[in-house]
């Protein structure tokens, strides 16, 4: 199927912030104008999906649910079919799309996405889940286009050492964007925008809204 939006993947292990991030990163999307629809996918329901959809930011015809009914690896990178064909739909129905968000199941370290799938990816991790987290190598942190380091805020709550993860991701990511970022205040959000503008958009980010 030929690619005609622009695709963007959003994984990371359960409770990471993938939902909240998606829920601030739409409203600020759809301010600079940006069309946008989502793509949830969850094991037997479609949590995530209703769950977007009763906030009201987003018509809830552009939310589609994948339920994935095995591992969610699957449905985003061995066999993508289900989330290709829910895509599809919202092209058809949306011609003026520029963008999907295709939100991963609750996955762990190893989930990657196909690039058959989507043109970049996101890999969403907590501050709760250690300090170690980078020196654990899981192959979603390493080849992520981007990770989002979120919940920064809980770092004297849980013995997180922000000093040191930033340190060690920086040194094993070599190179690659890393963004710091609390979903509740808006913090860090400029820079996934910016990534976003610059990755898949192509054009430049007219006024960045001061959270």
């Amino acid at each position: 199927m030929q690619k005609s939006v622009a695709r963007l993947g959003v994984g990371g292990p359960v409770g990471s912030g993938k939902t909240a991030l998606l829920e601030r990163l739409v409203p600020l999307l759809m301010q600079q104008g940006i069309e946008v629809a989502v793509v949830t996918n969850d094991l037997l329901t479609q949590e995530d999906a209703d769950r977007l959809k009763r906030k009201g930011f987003l018509p809830s015809d552009r939310i589609i649910g994948v339920e994935t009914g095995s591992c969610p690896h699957t449905a985003i990178r061995e066999d993508p079919t289900m989330n290709l064909l829910a895509i599809r739909n919202l092209e058809r129905s949306f011609p003026e799309l520029d963008l999907v968000f295709v939100e991963s199941g609750g996955d762990n370290l190893a989930s990657t996405f196909s690039y058959d799938l989507i043109d970049a990816y996101i890999f969403v991790l907590d501050v709760g889940a250690g300090d170690d987290i980078p020196r654990k190598n899981g192959p979603g942190f390493m080849q992520a286009d981007l990770v989002v380091i979120n919940k920064i805020d809980l770092a004297p709550y849980v013995e997180a050492d922000l000093d040191l993860i930033h340190r060690e991701a920086t040194e094993r990511r070599q190179g690659k964007p890393i963004a710091y970022t609390n979903c509740k205040t808006g913090e860090g959000l400029d820079q996934v925008m910016q990534f976003i503008f610059d990755k898949l958009l192509f054009r430049p980010v007219t006024t960045l809204v001061k959270m």
